[in-house]
């Protein structure tokens, strides 16, 4: 299993700490952008991701929660990010053709759904991303509970990808910790994100560890 922490929920007083104590051990370091209009919530921007990629070393994934993502791609590529996942629900007919620049520009193209998108609205893309990003919580916030039907969603997506000889990674982002990494990993997930259950924890290397090894 790959272990991306998400820095949303970092003491941003003390970022560079904070990066120094996940760097590490970490698969990837999660990047959640968020523009205040396709999430109610303002993350932070471009100055932030500039600063986190002088100080890190492990690959950066980030996750757009934000209208018109194809905006922010040329940036986040000049930046040295490798994945970029967007919002199937804020790019609508422009999905493919984000696929394809995302693609264009180097990096690794994924598409993310909220809880509430069919997740057979991905199937389409089979073929044309890097990999699926399935929210197991809303958009928007850190620390919200595990959505356990999350993990149906994962095993029929896991399903038709193989069905389609797809290599294309599954990642799943959203309460996840020691309670359901197991159950993760036995429907077909290869990256989680994790946020308060390894910043929050005592010991964040250990626990990103611990996910790794479950």
């Amino acid at each position: 299993m790959k272990v991306a922490p998400s820095i949303l929920t970092a003491d941003f007083l003390h970022l560079e700490r904070e990066l120094q104590r996940i760097d590490k051990d970490s698969d990837f370091i999660h990047l959640d952008i968020m523009d205040g209009t396709f999430v109610p919530n303002i993350s932070f921007g471009f100055p932030v991701v500039e600063a986190v990629s002088r100080a890190v070393k492990s690959p950066m994934d980030a996750h757009l929660m934000v209208v018109n993502p194809e905006k922010w791609f040329e940036k986040l590529q000049s930046l040295g990010v490798q994945m970029v996942s967007f919002h199937l629900e804020a790019s609508g007919r422009k999905t493919a053709s984000n696929l394809a620049e995302i693609r264009r520009l180097g990096m690794k193209a994924g598409i993310a759904i909220n809880p509430d998108v069919p997740v057979e609205r991905l199937y389409k893309y089979i073929g044309k991303a890097d990999f699926f990003l399935v929210m197991s919580v809303f958009a928007g916030f850190g620390g919200q509970k595990f959505i356990y039907e999350s993990l149906d969603r994962v095993s029929a997506l896991k399903s038709e990808l193989l069905k389609r000889g797809s290599d294309a990674l599954i990642e799943v982002d959203g309460g996840v910790g020691m309670s359901n990494i197991a159950a993760l990993r036995e429907a077909g997930v290869d990256i989680v994100v994790a946020g308060s259950s390894v910043l929050g924890a005592e010991d964040p290397a250990a626990m990103i560890r611990s996910l790794q090894e479950a």
